[in-house]
């Protein structure tokens, strides 16, 4: 069950890589497809995720019932169980698309304040994601854009369907530790980033999407 460095295109369902205190550690599920990858900062920690070859989302029904008129008290502790609110509507801007779904994850689920949309990073992020995808191996290039933590969508079969599938996926992942069983929502949830840049690369393999989380 645990490999190094290497996540397989094809074959591997949920997958997570871990980097942790300089070392790489690559766990994988022996189920077919693949997932995203997430890192965080902490030590470099990243992980993987469900393949977007079916890039549907989580079987989890139920809608958000945080935001403004649940969250008068603060941050949940927790987030709502099985909360899976509609994606909004789609401003036609990858990047806006998935920074907003990220934020309606915090904030409905879990009364979470917002990141804010790195578009500094949004460039680098694109090309990282691309890197990572002719390489065929999640955070290979972890840390080229100054990233704290990160988390990859893998062969997906469109941009839509990375914010509509494979956010609600990782954002499923929580809550619990380990990090290696949660990651993708651990970072996703954490209070220590404040910002986050989305990008996206697209060939006949499909689409790799890195997410890139910072101070």
């Amino acid at each position: 069950m645990i490999d190094v460095g290497i996540l397989k295109k094809m074959g591997w369902r949920w997958g997570l890589v871990v980097l942790a205190l300089g070392l790489v550690v690559a766990c994988e599920d022996e189920t077919s497809g693949s997932d995203d990858d997430d890192d965080d900062g902490t030590g470099g920690t990243t992980s993987t995720s469900t393949s977007g070859t079916g890039g549907s989302a989580s079987s989890s029904t139920s809608s958000g019932t945080g935001g403004s008129t649940g969250c008068e008290g603060g941050p949940l502790a927790l987030p709502l169980p099985g909360c899976a609110p509609t994606a909004p509507a789609s401003t036609g801007d990858f990047y806006q698309d998935c920074v907003d779904r990220i934020n309606q994850f915090r904030w409905e689920c879990q009364c979470l304040p917002p990141l804010q949309r790195w578009t500094d990073a949004e460039a680098c992020t694109d090309q990282q994601s691309a890197d990572d995808q002719d390489a065929n191996e999640g955070h290979a290039n972890f840390g080229a854009c100054g990233e704290s933590a990160q988390n990859t969508c893998p062969d997906f079969g469109s941009e839509s369907q990375v914010v509509g599938g494979c956010l609600q996926m990782m954002w499923d992942e929580g809550p619990g530790e380990p990090f290696i069983d949660h990651g993708h929502y651990i970072n996703m949830s954490s209070t220590s980033y404040t910002k986050v840049a989305c990008g996206s690369s697209t060939d006949s393999g499909g689409v790799w999407s890195n997410q890139n989380f910072s101070q």
